[in-house]
């Protein structure tokens, strides 16, 4: 017996028993779901990799601008307790702050709405389900990202 032989065949032994062996090879998993007739055929886009990577570049932007956030309105700025209609209607009067809430707003709306529709396409089962739940998220994510934006740049300090 050569030692490829043995090699071979010692793959799975356990306890002295061979599982698998060059005449018997491992079984084959089925995926979870099955491409059927009616599975749209796999595309050439990088979509998925696409969101991945923006997963990752926003989630490490994020990071940096909550943090710093954090700490210039609770560190530096006073605290909570300094907080309100007067203090949002100072920092909104600048630019800055105006695009630094922007960029937060929207990295984190878009950020939380591509990870739940990861969610959504890993467990919702039902085609149907699946498209009404990721219309759900997107109709949710575009009206809140479009409120927000909308709040920022016409908040008006002088409303009574």
């Amino acid at each position: 017996m050569s030692s490829e032989t043995s090699s071979a065949a010692a793959i799975g032994d356990v306890e002295g028993v061979s599982l698998y062996d060059v005449d018997h090879p491992a079984p084959v998993i089925e995926p979870p779901r099955k491409r059927t007739g009616k599975t749209p055929k796999a595309s050439r886009g990088n979509f998925e990799m696409y969101a991945w990577l923006f997963m990752r570049l926003s989630g490490i932007v994020l990071v940096v601008l909550v943090i710093t956030h954090l700490l210039i309105q609770l560190v530096l700025d006073g605290g909570v307790s300094k907080i309100g209609f007067a203090f949002v209607a100072g920092r909104w009067a600048s630019p800055f702050w105006q695009v630094w809430d922007l960029t937060m707003l929207w990295l984190a709306m878009l950020h939380g709405g591509n990870g739940l529709r990861t969610v959504i396409n890993d467990y919702a089962e039902r085609d149907n389900t699946r498209f009404w739940l990721k219309m759900l998220l997107y109709t949710a994510t575009v009206f809140t990202v479009l409120l927000g934006t909308l709040v920022i740049f016409t908040f008006d300090p002088n409303i009574r």
